[in-house]
């Protein structure tokens, strides 16, 4: 497709993941599609890179043994070619609330993109009773693959990426017709640490073991669903954010920018002019 526009494909699962077939094939109808994914799962790493990487050849372009930034990275800087825009997902599961976002893979490979100066949009698919979909061969990606490409496309049509780095979505599997809103990251976020007491845990006189466990909604730790929770959970997350949209079913469409914008303090000015190093 000549007049379309060239797209590079990355994801956390991995390059054989059900989610990022769906996503390549809608993809083909905006244009060239070039697919730079993990060669297994690289689920939660956030944004990591690593110095090194093997790239083998694959049928939708390359498998790379690193991680979604790292598949950007040598997508954008290591091939001779002008990528119009990133797309990271389908993922297995969905990457809402402030710090979830923040450790995605799926994410952190749009993250990578926009830090190199190409706009990107991350997908996710979540399922209103199941949350997570496990396993993944069992569920139709399809919706969130048809928002995703809905979404660049008009996006990049109409100039949105002038403004926003990097979109981040999540879309439901199972919700026909679902309303779209516009979001932002719930900002939350809760830790439980416990110590683990294991008779077979060969440890040292002076060390000890603990588990740390994110407490990434209300009432659920780890992997577990929070939506039977629903009614609990609609109370507690404002109308606008990503967390709010999820339970309504809804596409959560939030805007993000990398730019780390720097915070007005008169306070920390009057800190750093005051301040003396002996």
């Amino acid at each position: 497709m000549s007049d379309g526009y060239t797209i590079l494909l990355t994801n956390d699962d991995g390059i054989d993941a059900p989610g990022i077939a769906t996503l390549r094939e809608e993809l083909t109808s905006l244009g060239d599609v070039t697919v730079i994914a993990p060669d297994g799962n690289r689920s939660g790493v956030g944004r990591t890179r690593n110095h090194t990487a093997v790239v083998r050849e694959h049928p939708w372009g390359y498998a790379l043994s690193g991680t979604p930034a790292d598949c950007v990275a040598y997508g954008l800087r290591g091939l001779d070619t002008d990528f119009d825009v990133v797309v990271s997902g389908v993922n297995d599961g969905p990457n809402a609330g402030n710090y979830v976002v923040g450790r995605s893979g799926t994410v952190g490979a749009g993250i990578e993109a926009a830090f190199l100066g190409t706009p990107a949009l991350a997908v996710s698919a979540f399922h209103t009773t199941d949350f997570f979909l496990s396993p993944p061969e069992e569920y139709d990606f399809s919706r969130p693959a048809r928002v995703a490409v809905g979404l660049v496309e008009r996006a990049l049509d109409s100039g949105v990426y002038d403004d926003v780095d990097l979109l981040n979505v999540n879309a439901p599997v199972d919700s026909p017709n679902p309303p779209v809103m516009l979001t932002e990251p719930y900002h939350d976020y809760g830790q439980q640490v416990e110590e683990v007491e294991d008779e077979d845990d060969e440890l040292g006189p002076d060390e000890r073991r603990v588990e740390l466990r994110d407490r990434t909604w209300p009432d659920a730790v780890g992997w577990e669903n929070p939506f039977p929770l629903a009614e609990t959970h609609r109370e507690r997350y404002p109308v606008g954010t990503d967390r709010r949209a999820m339970v309504d079913a809804a596409v959560s469409v939030s805007p993000l920018t990398v730019s780390h914008g720097v915070a007005d303090s008169a306070r920390l000015a009057n800190v750093i002019e005051t301040f003396e190093v002996e």
